[in-house]
């Protein structure tokens, strides 16, 4: 088509019988309106139906989404961290209380090796730790280093209230501060946490050093008098 040409015009055909501007009956596309001289219709005079060329159309706008989209977005991601932080904390309790079982497991078996280990200590002071019997008592010793357990308490330690139980107790001019100077019953341990402690006789010095700043010194013999 060359730039001479007419372009073609885009028309929409109004069919509606009622006109909406006057109110009157429109008359038929192909018939001529009462008291009208007949005659054919020129092209371009009037459109066939009330044809509307497109451009006086009113145009429709389309509505914003944008921030409907944005704001779903946002509430989709409030919710997805929401959920993750929440099976982030479900883990953790998951594994701590894994954990604690496991641990709890250990130490009440443990628990019951004790007496088993004191028996076996006794026969070593007595010297019948011997044979079969000593095979048997370092598979027992082995399961309590398995399980991380520790034993503690030995002449000459200086006394803890937390690791030591006082039973008896006398003085000495040997020692200048609280002594466990002998071992009636070991103690165990798994970790910082102390799951018997040892029974001891504690042998306090015979003249105390003063107590500085008004320090009140341990008496080992409460927990025996306990």
């Amino acid at each position: 088509m060359t730039s001479g040409e007419e372009q073609p015009r885009v028309v929409i055909r109004d069919k509606r019988r009622i006109d909406p501007n006057s109110g009157e009956v429109r008359a038929p596309a192909g018939e001529q309106p009462a008291g009208a001289p007949p005659g054919p219709t020129l092209a371009g005079e009037q459109m066939s139906e009330h044809e509307m060329p497109v451009d006086d159309q009113p145009q429709q706008v389309p509505s914003a989404g944008g921030d409907d989209l944005s704001s779903q977005l946002a509430e989709r991601t409030e919710d997805l961290q929401r959920v993750t932080a929440e099976y982030a904390n479900y883990r953790r309790r998951v594994d701590r209380d894994r954990t604690l079982v496991v641990d709890q497991a250990a130490e009440r078996f443990a628990a019951n090796l004790f007496p088993i280990v004191d028996d076996i200590e006794r026969a070593r002071d007595h010297g019948d730790l011997t044979g079969a019997f000593k095979v048997v008592a370092d598979r027992v010793l082995g399961l309590l280093d398995g399980l991380g357990v520790e034993a503690f308490g030995a002449a000459g330690d200086a006394f803890d209230p937390s690791l030591h139980e006082a039973v008896m107790h006398d003085t000495s001019a040997d020692v200048v501060v609280p002594t466990a100077t002998t071992v009636l019953r070991q103690g165990f341990r798994r970790g910082d946490r102390v799951l018997r402690t040892a029974m001891v006789a504690v042998t306090e010095p015979e003249h105390p050093a003063p107590a500085v700043d008004g320090a009140v010194p341990a008496d080992p013999g409460a927990a025996a008098s306990d």
